[in-house]
């Protein structure tokens, strides 16, 4: 009788053994797993992330605050939004419902005529809606991308009036004084001292937000807001 309780204690403690041995191994598998589905820490990579008025989050490259013109500003980089935002700091300093003495008005200044040729007509609703905004800036960089598609595969990367054409500055001077004011400077090759009403240049445009990333934007003749 002794020894069947023997063997009756030994079999209950290998059967334990077991499943403790399976258990153990499940524990491991989905430990090993769970380490392979484990989302990247963005500080292990020096990425930030910052929401802007307009309720938009953003991700960036760098944690230096020295490489920002001004913290309220969040953007970094040559990339289109911090060309949009670059450009909005000196339109407005990024506010979305300012109307200058000339009329213009929201984050990137638009005048009235410009809104129209996008297809924006309530000037009220585009002053108090950011995402609006936001969307015109585009539709306008991509009818001007067209408008001036030509002077961009003609003078891009040349020096013209002291000045490196970029696609990006382009851009920029087209929102400043229209295209036909960019026109108007390559056929002068840059002699012509074209500025807005308040004595701002288009040269100065196309050098201060030169370099930066528009290739994204696509040429488009009928560009449109999407209401």
């Amino acid at each position: 009788m002794i020894v069947f309780f023997g063997n009756v204690h030994w079999k209950k403690s290998k059967t334990v053994i077991k499943k403790w041995a399976y258990y153990v191994s499940i524990i491991t598998i989905i430990a090993f797993l769970s380490s392979g589905f484990r989302p990247f820490r963005l500080e292990a990579h020096d990425w930030f992330n910052t929401t802007v008025e307009d309720q938009l989050s953003y991700n960036y490259p760098s944690l230096n605050s020295a490489e920002y013109d001004n913290k309220k500003v969040p953007f970094t980089g040559k990339f289109f939004v911090a060309y949009k935002e670059a450009v909005a700091k000196r339109e407005s300093q990024g506010q979305y419902k300012l109307v200058n003495t000339f009329g213009y008005m929201g984050k990137y200044q638009f005048g009235k005529s410009a809104l129209r040729a996008i297809g924006i007509r309530d000037f009220r609703n585009f002053l108090n809606s950011p995402s609006l905004q936001e969307k015109a800036f585009e539709a306008l960089c991509a009818k001007n991308k067209y408008e001036l598609r030509e002077e961009i595969a003609r003078y891009e990367g040349k020096i013209v009036g002291g000045v490196k054409v970029t696609e990006s500055g382009i851009l920029a001077a087209a929102h400043l004084g229209g295209a036909g004011s960019v026109k108007r400077f390559f056929k002068s090759n840059g002699s012509r001292f074209l500025r807005d009403g308040y004595g701002t240049s288009i040269k100065t445009y196309m050098r201060k937000f030169g370099g930066y990333e528009t290739s994204g934007i696509v040429a488009d003749s009928n560009a449109t807001v999407q209401l």
